[in-house]
C-alpha cells in the first residue's frame, strides 16, 4: 500500500492532484484544516492537509461516486468486525503502522521556511522589545520585499526595516522649534537627569543661539539638585533663583524679565501635589510663555514611561526629551512610547558632558539607535 500526504487551498484541489498520483481507486485516510506558517507564528495561512492511501497491485476495486473519508480508528473497527479471525491480526499490524506512519507525516515541517536574513531582522525586533503586532507588519513587510526584489543581503532587510520604521513615525513631531519662548520647563520624575539636561539646553541656547539665559529651580527636595544646578550656572555665567513658594515664582520671573530664555527646573515628586500643579501654572502661562518638556530615562520599562507621563498629563507637554540613552542597549521601548501616545522627541542625551551629549532628535536617530545600537 502506498501512503501520501498532501497540502492544498481546497479539497477540490488536493482530490485532483491525488487522483492524478495515486489513481481512481485512492481512498483518504484522514483529512484537517491545518495553519501553515513558520518563524515564530507570522506568515501563516490554511490548508487543507489529506493524507490518502492506494493499493499498488492491480487488484479490481469497487469505485464509488466519492472516496470514501474514515479516520484510522473507524478503519479498525470496521477490519474487526467484517475479518476472518484469522487474518484479522495481520490487517490489525497493518493499521497500526499506518496510524504511525500518519503520525509521522503530521509531524514533518510543514513545508513554509522564512528566508534567514528576515528572521535576523525580527529576532532583533524583539530583542529592542518591539511588540509582536509591530513585529508581524515588518515580518510582512519584509516578506513582500524579499519576493518583490529575489534574495536580499541581511544589511539590505535591513536598511529597508530603517526606512519602514521610519516612515511610521511623523517626522515634525521630531526636533524642537527654532523660536525659543521666554519659559522652558523640564518636567518628569527624579533620577532622570533633568537638571544636567537643563544645563545642556542653556549652553547650546547661550553658545549656539546666542541668548542670554538665567535659570529657576522648584526643585528644593534635594539640596544637591540646588547645588548642581548652581555650578551650571556659574560655568555659564548665569543667574540662578531658588523658588520654594508661587510668589518666590513670580519675583523671579519679574528679576529675569530682561533674559532672553529662562530654564526652569521643576521637583518631580510634587506632581502629585494638586496644589503645586496649580500654583505654577498660575505663576507661568504654559500655553502662552513656556515650553514644556517631559524628560524620561530611555532605560525605563514602556509600561513606566507611559504611567509618567500619564502623571505629568496636567501640563500641556509639547515633547518629550529621552536621557541615559547611554545606559541602556535597548532602544524599542523609546520608539513603541512615541507610536502609542502620538507624542514627539525633541531631543536625545547620552552621557554627562555639558554641551556636548545633547542632540536634536530625529525618527532616523532613533530607529538607528534601535537596530544599530549607534551611540
Amino acid at each position: 500500500m502506498r501512503v501520501k500526504k498532501y497540502k492544498a487551498a481546497t479539497m477540490q484541489e488536493a482530490m485532483k492532484v491525488i487522483r492524478s498520483e495515486l489513481g481512481q481507486d485512492a481512498v483518504i485516510l484522514n483529512s484537517k484544516t491545518v495553519q501553515t506558517g513558520g518563524f515564530l507564528g507570522l506568515f501563516t495561512r490554511k490548508q487543507i492537509e489529506v493524507i490518502a492511501a492506494a493499493d499498488q497491485d492491480d487488484r479490481p476495486r469497487v469505485q464509488t461516486k466519492e472516496p470514501a473519508v474514515q479516520s484510522l480508528p473507524d478503519l479498525e473497527e470496521k477490519a474487526d468486525i467484517e475479518q476472518p479471525s484469522a487474518g484479522r491480526e495481520k490487517i490489525s499490524d497493518e493499521i497500526k503502522s499506518l496510524k504511525n506512519l500518519v503520525l509521522s507525516l503530521q509531524d514533518e515541517d510543514r513545508g513554509f521556511t522564512v528566508p534567514a536574513p528576515v528572521q535576523k531582522v525580527i529576532e532583533l525586533l524583539k530583542s529592542q522589545e518591539v511588540n509582536s503586532a509591530e513585529r508581524t507588519e515588518a515580518a510582512d513587510f519584509l516578506m513582500g520585499e524579499w519576493y518583490r526584489n529575489g534574495s536580499l543581503s541581511y544589511e539590505d532587510l535591513l536598511q529597508k526595516t530603517e526606512e519602514y520604521l521610519v516612515g511610521k513615525l511623523h517626522s515634525e513631531r521630531f526636533g524642537r522649534s527654532t523660536s525659543f519662548r521666554k519659559f522652558i520647563c523640564l518636567a518628569g520624575p527624579t533620577g532622570v537627569g533633568k537638571t544636567t539636561t537643563l544645563a545642556k539646553l542653556a549652553a547650546d541656547a547661550m553658545l549656539n543661539h546666542h541668548k542670554t539665559v538665567a535659570f529657576i529651580t522648584a526643585d528644593t527636595y534635594r539640596i544637591g539638585a540646588i547645588e548642581q544646578l548652581k555650578t551650571y550656572a556659574e560655568i555659564l555665567n548665569a543667574p540662578v533663583e531658588v523658588c520654594y513658594t508661587a510668589e518666590d515664582f513670580k519675583q523671579a520671573k519679574e528679576k529675569f524679565s530682561d533674559v532672553d530664555t529662562v530654564f526652569v527646573d521643576t521637583a518631580g515628586r510634587n506632581f502629585r501635589n494638586k496644589q503645586y500643579v496649580t500654583e505654577l501654572m498660575n505663576a507661568i502661562d504654559f500655553t502662552e510663555d513656556a515650553e514644556t518638556y517631559l524628560v524620561l530615562s530611555a532605560a525605563s520599562k514602556l509600561q513606566d514611561m507611559k504611567e509618567i507621563a500619564l502623571q505629568f498629563k496636567v501640563l500641556p507637554i509639547s515633547q518629550v526629551i529621552f536621557t541615559k540613552l547611554d545606559e541602556t542597549a535597548v532602544s524599542g521601548t523609546m520608539y513603541e512610547f512615541l507610536l502609542s501616545t502620538g507624542m514627539g522627541a525633541a531631543y536625545f542625551t547620552a552621557g554627562q558632558n555639558v554641551p556636548d551629549d545633547l542632540e536634536q532628535a530625529s525618527g532616523e536617530r532613533l530607529v538607528s539607535y534601535m537596530l544599530r545600537g549607534t551611540k
